[in-house]
């Protein structure tokens, strides 16, 4: 089999299909929901968090088997369920009519698959190991969580918020390299580690224009205006 293609998925406003009522199928629809997704999912039964998720108006739920209709308008679909011959039909139903599909523990069913994730704020880092090994995706996934801390998501956001400026104040892509790079070496995340969110904007700001030639105004407000 040709390996994987990496690819992050905007699902925002898009349905997706989960068949199943579990805690598997509970993983994905909130992950999902994360990622502002409009869930549909179909199981006979289904756990109390999916019921309470329903009666929230977070997510539709259909209490009844999987038929192919609950297939229709649907962006992806995700068969979950403990019934091998279920995740099979959703599989194929679903790739008859030409829609994404991930069926939980069978990669020869699927057409994507969902890696262990680490996310902080913007930065996701993603394990894959062609299903191989889910194991050992979580077992690495463990360990990068333990290295990269919620810090990241306010380094991330900093340098999001620096970009622009950035881009305008330097005209070659060797200048803003350097820029880039600067900052990254700098002492800026370990200020945000310290919980010195002030102090990590006015440090990377400092850096960010040093070498500005055009005098470029830089923002004064850290990402969320704090």
């Amino acid at each position: 089999m040709n390996p994987y293609y990496p690819i992050a998925l905007r699902v925002d406003d898009r349905l997706v299909l989960v068949v199943g009522g579990g805690n598997v199928a509970l993983r994905k629809v909130e992950a999902l929901l994360t990622c502002g997704a409009r869930v549909r999912v179909v199981a006979p039964e289904a756990c109390l968090e999916l019921e309470a998720l329903a009666e929230e108006g977070r997510i539709e739920l259909c209490a009844r088997l999987y038929a192919p209709e609950d297939l229709d308008g649907v962006f992806l679909a995700i068969a979950a369920t403990d019934s091998p011959a279920v995740n099979t039909a959703v599989s194929e139903d679903a790739r008859a009519r030409k829609i994404l599909v991930n069926s939980v523990d069978r990669p020869d069913e699927c057409d994507f698959i969902t890696p262990a994730s680490v996310r902080r704020g913007d930065l996701l880092i993603s394990i894959f190991t062609g299903g191989k090994s889910p194991g050992l995706s979580r077992r690495i996934r463990e360990r990068i969580e333990e290295v990269i801390g919620p810090e990241y998501a306010e380094f991330v956001a900093l340098l999001g918020a620096l970009r622009p400026g950035v881009m305008a104040a330097y005209a070659t892509e060797q200048e803003r390299s350097r820029v880039w790079r600067r900052l990254l070496d700098s002492d800026v995340l370990a200020l945000l580690r310290a919980g010195r969110a002030a102090e990590a904007w006015e440090r990377a700001r400092e850096i960010a224009y040093a070498c500005d030639p055009g005098g470029s105004e830089p923002p004064d407000r850290p990402p969320g205006g704090a």
